[in-house]
């Protein structure tokens, strides 16, 4: 159950980050609100995994969710543009996360 909540705890650290993005610096209402609620979501279920986890793994794939999902999210939402070493880091990061949770 404990990777299950490290699992919504990183999806939830997207929907923040993107909410952020939304509020356009908590100019507007409603995506503040939003990731303000997404930010304490996220923070108490990476809570909820660290009482069977480790730190080091909880906190590094938490992270790399949110990181890789934005990075995502940004391209394919937001029309950001990404490049070829933009890609490559990217594929880096959830390879970690995947070898984190196999050694794990």
């Amino acid at each position: 159950m404990s990777w299950l909540y490290l699992l919504v705890a990183g999806f939830l650290e997207i929907f923040w980050a993107v909410e952020l993005k939304l509020s356009q610096g908590f100019s507007k209402v409603l995506p503040s609100i939003l990731a303000v609620v997404g930010m304490l979501a996220s923070f108490y279920f990476l809570s909820l995994a660290l009482k069977k986890l480790p730190l080091s793994t909880s906190y590094a794939i938490w992270t790399g969710i949110g990181t890789a999902g934005t990075v995502l999210f940004g391209v394919f939402y937001f029309q950001e543009s990404i490049s070829t070493a933009h890609i490559i880091c990217v594929v880096m990061i959830i390879c970690g996360i995947i070898g984190l949770r196999i050694l794990n």
